[in-house]
């Protein structure tokens, strides 16, 4: 027993250590003193190489456990609650649309700017769903950030329908043109679909960039479960270790936790009916087309086979495509990359 308590206290002084290194606050308990302590006084007991690998599977959760106890009040989404920041103001508007009031958040950098990007969330989700590290990016950059809630999510007061879930992306568009010099929008899966869809109808748009949108999607329910099952183990990359310098593990994970889908649409019928392709064709041909920004993930389990070759096809000449080999379709918008990418490439395209 004393080998494996001695072990368990080596494990935890070594992990408290590399937290404190690595600057991942949400996975630290000991203010980056007490792990190198209990560390040092630990190894001087020489512990067994059996204990430690019997030890080492309970020291990781019990590490992000303590973590927790000690920084409760760690949770990355308090950035996106209204009020005034350092560098920054949040405020709760309801903005009009042609079917009822879109609930959003608007995010601007103190001192002002001349651009704003809204951002529409993917299926199943809401303004908020990680959208921090996005919103922090958007911000340092000089850029204001609208999140909106899709009709049948969040706090929209209606369910997710067609053709009247498109006003939940034109409305605010519309808004953010009368308040900003530049306007650029941004789409993820479903929230793409219906930003090109309402691009495409006439929304103001002078930069539009869309995340991994599947051109049409139908999933049976098995197929749906091992899509399910495929993209949780597909979001264990080291890239992700990241979300832990924002908050402990159990605020990671409430950030998953969603209100769901309020639907009189199902949502394979719904991409069906937002026409991806069809709205991609449009913009297309027009000559006054925004610049466009398309980004997908090398390791999609939810889009079909070749989706993401056939929109970079429909594309062709227009805009720029980019593939995040290691990415998956739930981890897309998290990933380092992808928010850098898209972050300097509105940056641009709203400049000029």
């Amino acid at each position: 027993m004393r080998h494996l308590l001695n072990s368990m206290a080596l494990w935890l002084g070594l992990l408290d250590t590399l937290a404190d290194r690595a600057e991942l606050r949400g996975l630290g308990w000991g203010g980056g003193a007490i792990g190198p302590l209990l560390a040092l006084v630990a190894a001087r007991t020489h512990p067994r190489a059996p204990a430690l690998l019997a030890t080492l599977p309970l020291a990781l959760p019990l590490q992000a456990g303590l973590a927790c106890l000690a920084r409760p009040g760690l949770n990355p989404k308090r950035q996106l609650m209204p009020g005034i920041y350092g560098d920054r103001t949040v405020q709760r508007i309801d903005i009009d649309a042609a079917y009822g009031p879109v609930p959003a958040l608007h995010i601007a950098p103190k001192g002002g700017t001349r651009a704003a990007v809204c951002v529409a969330h993917g299926s199943g989700c809401d303004k908020t769903f990680y959208a921090w590290r996005l919103v922090d990016a958007l911000i340092h950059a000089g850029m204001a950030a609208l999140l909106v809630d899709l009709d049948g999510h969040g706090e929209s007061p209606r369910p997710q329908a067609f053709p009247d879930i498109v006003a939940s992306v034109a409305g605010p568009a519309h808004w953010l043109h009368g308040c900003y010099a530049q306007v650029g929008l941004l789409g993820m899966s479903l929230g793409g679909a219906v930003t090109a869809r309402a691009v495409a109808e006439g929304a103001p748009c002078d930069a539009l960039a869309l995340w991994e949108v599947p051109p049409r999607l139908h999933l049976t329910n098995a197929a749906y479960r091992r899509v399910q099952i495929a993209e949780a183990l597909r979001l264990f990359r080291p890239t992700l270790i990241h979300l832990f310098r924002d908050g402990t593990a159990y605020h990671v994970a409430r950030g998953w936790q969603t209100s769901g889908i309020r639907a009189r649409i199902g949502t394979w019928d719904l991409f069906s009916q937002l026409d991806l392709l069809g709205s991609l064709s449009r913009l297309k041909a027009q000559d006054d087309r925004p610049p466009l920004l398309l980004i997908y993930a090398g390791r999609d389990a939810v889009l079909h086979t070749g989706s993401d070759a056939e929109v970079h096809a429909a594309t062709a000449g227009w805009g720029q495509f980019h593939l995040i080999p290691g990415a998956s379709h739930l981890s897309l918008p998290i990933e380092p990359q992808t928010i850098r990418r898209t972050v300097a490439w509105l940056r641009h395209a709203l400049r000029s």
